[in-house]
């Protein structure tokens, strides 16, 4: 339940993330996270699974978290560096309160993502996750080209602050991280 509730947040992030580099004619393709669903079989011995669509291959590690607990990219592919500005957009409009710490898929579909939050209760979680990765992100994070496309912000550690909820909307394009112009 865990897994589907973070995978299925990060995607609705990832929905909006999507939307506004879409609206930039330079930026091209997106990562998409896929759905992850949780179904209810009453008859098998353990009666919960999960279910998301074949990606078709083999996933790949674009960004990870180590045994160290060190947040890593592996490599320079256009992939990992949008799923990096993912990454940065994700913690720029939640104050520096959520990042999504681990990306893995085939091709643009991702999958067996996982989060870094310092919210309590965050998607119901009983204690913060990872709340130094938080730290770690914005003390290491390089922007790339597609920061810089978006017109995200070069990153400072920051205290954290209130988060908002994908799913309440915007009100207006000031809540956006993209810089206005």
């Amino acid at each position: 339940l865990q897994e589907c509730k973070i995978q299925n947040s990060s995607r609705e992030y990832c929905k909006i993330f999507a939307a506004e580099a879409r609206a930039i004619p330079d930026f091209g393709a997106v990562p998409e996270i896929v759905p992850l669903y949780l179904i209810y079989r009453p008859a098998n011995n353990i009666p919960y699974a999960t279910m998301e669509e074949d990606l078709g291959g083999p996933c790949e590690q674009y960004c990870v978290t180590e045994r160290d607990g060190s947040l890593v990219a592996r490599g320079t592919s256009e992939i990992v560096l949008k799923c990096c500005t993912f990454q940065h957009w994700v913690y720029q409009w939640t104050n520096g309160n959520i990042l999504v710490t681990d990306m893995e898929g085939v091709g643009w579909k991702m999958t067996n993502v996982r989060i870094a939050t310092n919210l309590k209760g965050f998607q119901g979680l009983k204690e913060s996750c990872f709340p130094s990765l938080l730290e770690q992100f914005a003390a290491t994070h390089q922007c790339n080209r597609y920061c810089s496309i978006l017109g995200l912000k070069t990153l400072e550690p920051a205290k954290p602050k209130g988060s908002k909820s994908p799913s309440m909307g915007r009100k207006s394009a000031q809540s956006s991280p993209q810089l206005q112009k």
